[in-house]
């Protein structure tokens, strides 16, 4: 993982910066659900199933932190938010690992309950 500021391996590299902010389920689900259009907090809870209101606020306090997505008040009680220029430049990337994990993630669950039989078959006898 070479590139113009170095190697991956650097702790200084900005490589780790992009790994850290994809590795986040809940900042990747975000940025993706605020990728068509801005959203209101409520909008993105019942978007993205399983997060909590607090969760999404962390994370999008976060990502405002990150430069990638930017909080819009429209009036005291109407709030949006939206990506920012450079995070419309992580649309692209999100949109290439869900498609691969359409294509692969039945191949990678497969895969995990096979050796979660086998696990269980050596256990047994």
């Amino acid at each position: 993982m070479e590139n113009a500021a170095g190697t991956a391996f650097l702790a200084d590299c900005p490589t780790r910066l992009a790994v850290e902010i994809i590795a986040d389920k809940w900042a990747v689900l975000v940025l993706f659900g605020l990728s068509r259009q801005p959203r209101r907090h409520g909008e993105l809870v019942d978007l993205i199933g399983g997060i909590s209101r607090k969760v999404l606020t962390q994370t999008l306090r976060r990502l405002q932190r990150y430069g990638l997505v930017e909080r819009h008040a429209e009036a005291p009680r109407r709030v949006e938010y939206r990506l920012t220029d450079l995070g419309q430049t992580l649309v692209e990337p999100i949109e290439v690992l869900t498609k691969w994990a359409r294509e692969y993630g039945g191949a990678i669950v497969d895969f995990q309950e096979t050796a979660e039989a086998a696990a269980a078959a050596r256990a047994a006898g």
